[in-house]
């Protein structure tokens, strides 16, 4: 009975490792837009962190981004041969979704890094870059 319930365990955390795989690689940016991703994870961390302290933001939005925070502390990857490229894939996916929830004007505001870092992310992110109104003038 026990065997069986350890065999069960195991399949099922076997599925859902595999079903997380198969959404990394439909989540995983087109062309080399995953490579600047990862050159650009030192400013995204500083993006996401600024965003996560931002109390204009939807409880929702804010809580993704703390949940996808405390999973890159933690120093196991999801998929071992990836390396850094699960993260990169991860924080893709969630900042598409926070970016499309909080709108470009707050990425604007609180991106740390160059303009044409931001312009890598707004890629990343799947939007069309929009003109910030700070850079009028």
């Amino acid at each position: 009975m026990i065997v069986r319930a350890l065999l069960g365990l195991g399949a099922a955390l076997l599925l859902a490792w595999l079903a997380l795989i198969a959404t990394l690689l439909v989540a995983r940016p087109k062309g080399d837009l995953l490579q600047q991703a990862l050159r650009l994870l030192p400013d995204l961390l500083r993006l996401l962190r600024r965003l996560a302290g931002d109390q204009s933001l939807p409880r929702g939005v804010r809580v993704r981004l703390w949940l996808l925070l405390a999973y890159l502390a933690i120093p196991i990857d999801v998929i071992p041969v990836l390396g850094y490229a699960d993260d990169a894939i991860i924080v893709t996916a969630v900042l598409r979704s926070v970016v499309r929830r909080a709108g470009l004007e707050t990425l604007h505001r609180h991106w740390p890094g160059s303009n044409d870092g931001l312009a890598a992310v707004i890629r990343l992110c799947g939007l069309s870059r929009q003109p910030n109104p700070s850079d009028a003038g």
